[in-house]
């Protein structure tokens, strides 16, 4: 179960540019081969290259679990038949685009934005068949991006207090503890691409971020 440090076109922030679960990877055009290979063997997936609306950040739009990606209605035809050949999608009708930024989620729960809309709420409820928790890490609402979760645990913002680290443990049903990610950034997404089988981590994380990355989600 390995733990790799790579960038996405010279920048830190892969969790920005990429998504994954535990059967999909998304990333951005642009990557070379050699390190949609890397990627695709230390998360044990196949890797679907595409912008998502236009847009290469991928990270930061599209959110899922094992039963299926939710990405938002501003994606396009042929982004979505993409990401069709490798994972059941479903498109959320929601004014809320950023959905990589507002829900944390693994197979068994989902922490989110206690403003999340209806639509995303039962894209949740009907399609990756959770039960979502509202909560926030750090005081703050944007829990999508200001942690990570997968089947073994979730890593959140050192920011968290007690009261939201225990939300988060109940709402995802794993074990979580506190880290930042790429040299002290308390948005923990931004800096790491992780499922049960490994963890792609941003290069500017420190010794200590990567061993609570080890630790934490089991790697």
């Amino acid at each position: 179960m390995p733990i790799i440090l790579a960038d996405v076109f010279g920048s830190p922030n892969i969790g920005v540019y990429c998504f994954a679960d535990e059967t999909i990877a998304i990333v951005p055009p642009g990557l070379t081969q050699r390190k949609m290979n890397q990627f695709a063997e230390t998360l044990g997936v196949h890797v679907c290259s595409t912008t998502i609306g236009g847009s290469t950040l991928v990270g930061a739009l599209v959110t899922g679990n094992s039963n299926a990606v939710l990405v938002p209605h501003t994606i396009r035809d042929y982004e979505l038949s993409r990401i069709q050949e490798f994972s059941k999608v479903v498109v959320v009708d929601s004014k809320w685009t950023a959905l990589g930024n507002v829900v944390l989620v693994n197979d068994t729960g989902a922490l989110i934005h206690p403003a999340t809309s209806e639509e995303i709420v039962k894209a949740l409820t009907d399609e990756l068949n959770l039960q979502p928790v509202s909560g926030t890490l750090g005081s703050l609402p944007f829990v999508g991006a200001l942690g990570i979760a997968t089947n073994k645990g979730a890593m959140l913002s050192p920011s968290t207090s007690q009261q939201e680290r225990a939300v988060a443990s109940n709402a995802l049903h794993v074990e979580v503890d506190l880290s930042s990610t790429n040299g002290g950034v308390a948005f923990v997404k931004s800096g790491i691409l992780a499922n049960s089988k490994g963890a792609v981590v941003g290069p500017l994380s420190r010794g200590a971020e990567l061993m609570q990355v080890s630790r934490t989600l089991g790697l």
